[in-house]
């Protein structure tokens, strides 16, 4: 069944976007969902977490599809639990980054993603999660977080705000890797090119979606190539202004289901 609608690609964000503060899906939002189901289209999480931190909720939308994860750097297949796709940042030239950063603006805390459908999160001395929710494993020193392959380094600064620390990290870092700023405390280094554009052009060639047929819904600055590469693009009421600034659309919050709000407009007769 064809989509009632000019998209049958919904590129959603997770954190500040699809989710609530407190790492749940609404009701309204699941209903949303299975209204674009119905239709025939398809709905393609794009997030900075990595595949094993979003393969629960995955199981929470009852998704068997695709995703896209670790900033554009994965695209995992749910149904086979296995990456079609994956780069990693080269350890050395994250090592070089940080030192980089921090001879400009002192000490940071990071912390990284490993690759891998099993990889884990590690944190340093002094680093704090964002999502506390989120399992982690705190090693003794910088030097452990470098004893597997990464996806990317997280970042945050005793002092500094995001913006900030985003800003002079770009300014500092050249092409060693891309910085995103992709939520609350959460500075991001990954891939040099690497964005949630990459990813979801890939997945969406996988699926046979052309751009022309996609909305995406976002919330921070690393959402902006994502918006850049889809027809359309919806910012969330608590966006960050960057965003706001380059969407087609602004919703309502993520605590108000400003994604389901917009999709039921799209999809008004969809039965499911």
């Amino acid at each position: 069944m064809a989509a009632p609608t000019a998209y049958s690609l919904i590129a959603t964000d997770l954190d500040g976007t699809l989710l609530r503060a407190d790492d749940t899906l609404s009701d309204r939002s699941l209903a949303a969902l299975a209204r674009v189901a119905a239709a025939g289209a398809r709905h393609l999480v794009v997030t900075g977490r990595p595949a094993p931190r979003v393969r629960p909720l995955l199981d929470d939308l009852g998704s068997s599809g695709l995703a896209v994860c670790g900033q554009g750097a994965q695209v995992y297949d749910a149904r086979t639990d296995r990456l079609l796709w994956s780069v990693t940042l080269d350890r050395e030239l994250a090592e070089t980054a940080l030192g980089k950063i921090e001879a400009e603006v002192g000490q940071v805390y990071a912390a990284v993603d490993q690759d891998g459908v099993d990889g884990l999160t590690l944190i340093e001395p002094g680093y704090l999660m964002p999502h506390p929710t989120l399992p982690a494993v705190r090693v003794g020193r910088r030097d452990d977080l470098w004893s597997a392959p990464i996806s990317k380094v997280l970042l945050r600064h005793p002092d500094l705000s995001d913006d900030e620390l985003a800003s002079t990290a770009r300014s500092v870092v050249g092409s060693l890797a891309t910085v995103t700023m992709s939520g609350p405390g959460t500075v991001e280094l990954q891939p040099c090119g690497i964005t949630k554009a990459t990813g979801l052009a890939l997945a969406a060639d996988h699926l046979g979606v052309g751009s022309e047929r996609a909305i995406a819904f976002g919330d921070m600055p690393n959402d902006i190539p994502m918006f850049d590469w889809a027809a359309h693009g919806v910012a969330m009421a608590n966006a960050h202004p960057e965003l706001k600034a380059v969407a087609d659309e602004v919703t309502l919050s993520n605590e108000d289901d400003g994604v389901a709000v917009v999709l039921e407009g799209l999809f008004p007769n969809a039965a499911f």
